[in-house]
């Protein structure tokens, strides 16, 4: 039958072998993430060296970082428009490993672009198309990668494999890190010949965190099997797609209130999560006064406590319940952002001890969401399903930008913290209308 066919190809997948290739994938794609969007060409292209001549370095400062929240906007209403219908066919025709791979190698084509952005107004939109445009296709990528954790992991092992992907990726981070910091600051440019010119040492970094994606996406490529069609819909056209996505979300109203109310709190907290990440670096140069060497060394320090914090999630998520965790780590992040928000005065060290702390429960939370997505789905519509998640997450991703620019824009930088936070706290307060997924034993 279907059911023992699908059955017999989890406990395929499951094998260790296939299970440590499939998190090898968040090793992988951490360059997108960590090195783009967070610590490094996220600041390079809020530079004020990419504003228009003439502005004072606090209208440069607003100049950039206006049009880095405008191009995450375009980027999320595109995603939430698509996501579904990704994850959707990814199911029904059986090539979730396929599609994983091509938007893959497709957001890491957009990172080794990032070589070719000069510190120049000129290229200030061209590097943003690039981070919007990449940041596209990894969203495409992330539907399929987590679709499949149901088919590398048996259902009582979620938690634990979940959290190991994302310690993993974040393992990985640190790696780039300190690399890029090589690089950059202590002598790797001048050993490898590199000018000390149009800011080639970190544009030569987008070219290796290009190399990092497709050399570490290859385990998960050689060693997880394919996914299985779904009879009858394999030839489904777009259109028909939308219309049983419509009928998908009609049914789990009545059928799985339970996810439908998650899918709502998720997308919430989550865009503070993202919020905390894409402004973290921005924050700690315009408010802290952080050069972009001291950008990565917090962020080499904040991937190991974060690391670490996953690690420490996969020991209790299964035996304490997911939503616990994210729950007791959103506490701790919001913690954190008020720590650097009442502190502040005290300089740099404000911005590590509180922003480390912070980061701690970033991973935990992440990690934790995803079980609980994949344990209220079921397995044939995880794909489906991470696409609502994606699309869902997308489509208010404008409330971090949001409040991050009306806080920047009317008090001071130190402020867009708070408006951060105060996401999270409404997310937190949807969390709790969520019933607890408890693990199957």
């Amino acid at each position: 039958s279907i059911r023992r066919q699908r059955q017999m190809c989890i406990r395929d997948r499951s094998k260790p072998k296939g299970t440590l290739s499939w998190a090898m994938w968040d090793w992988a794609s951490q360059s997108f993430p960590t090195v783009v969007t967070s610590f490094i060409f996220g600041r390079y292209i809020t530079d004020s060296a990419f504003a228009p001549t003439g502005l004072s370095p606090e209208q440069a400062d607003q100049y950039t970082a206006t049009w880095l929240g405008v191009s995450g906007i375009i980027s999320g209403v595109l995603i939430a428009l698509i996501a579904p219908i990704v994850g959707r066919r990814a199911d029904t025709s059986g090539r979730k490993k396929m599609w994983l791979m091509i938007n893959t190698w497709l957001f890491a084509a957009t990172i080794g672009l990032m070589f070719f952005v000069q510190p120049s107004n000129d290229f200030f939109f061209f590097g943003l198309t690039l981070l919007a445009v990449g940041g596209i296709f990894f969203e495409f990528a992330t539907v399929n990668y987590n679709s499949m954790l149901n088919e590398v992991a048996k259902p009582k092992d979620r938690g634990r494999v979940s959290q190991f992907g994302w310690g993993l990726g974040y393992m990985g981070g640190i790696v780039l890190l300190v690399i890029a910091l090589w690089i950059i600051q202590f002598g790797g440019a001048e050993l490898m010949g590199i000018p000390d010119s149009d800011a080639l040492s970190v544009r030569v970094v987008m070219l290796i965190s290009m190399l990092w994606v497709l050399i570490f996406s290859i385990p998960l490529l050689l060693n997880v099997p394919e996914s299985k069609p779904i009879p009858g819909t394999e030839k489904e056209s777009i259109f028909v797609a939308y219309v049983q996505l419509f009928k998908s979300l009609a049914a789990m109203r009545k059928e799985n209130p339970n996810l439908l109310k998650f899918l709502i709190a998720s997308a919430v907290y989550r865009d503070g999560l993202n919020g905390v990440f894409a402004y973290g670096a921005v924050l700690g140069g315009l408010a802290f006064g952080l050069g972009l060497t001291e950008i990565i060394l917090f962020g080499i320090a904040a991937n190991v406590v974060a690391g670490f914090g996953a690690f420490i999630g996969a020991f209790f998520e299964d035996r304490i319940g997911s939503r616990t965790v994210v729950l007791a780590s959103l506490i701790g992040v919001m913690l954190g952002g008020l720590g650097v928000f009442v502190f502040a005065g005290a300089g740099t060290i404000a911005f590590f001890v509180f922003g480390l702390f912070l980061c701690t429960f970033v991973g935990p939370a992440q990690a934790a969401s995803r079980t609980i997505m994949s344990r209220l789905s079921a397995d044939e519509k995880q794909g489906e399903a991470f696409g609502l998640y994606a699309t869902t997450g997308r489509a208010v991703s404008f409330l971090a930008p949001l409040a991050w620019t009306l806080f920047v824009s009317t008090l001071s930088p130190i402020w867009g913290i708070l408006g951060l936070m105060a996401i999270l706290a409404i997310g937190a307060a949807l969390l709790l209308t969520v019933k607890p997924v408890v693990a199957p034993k």
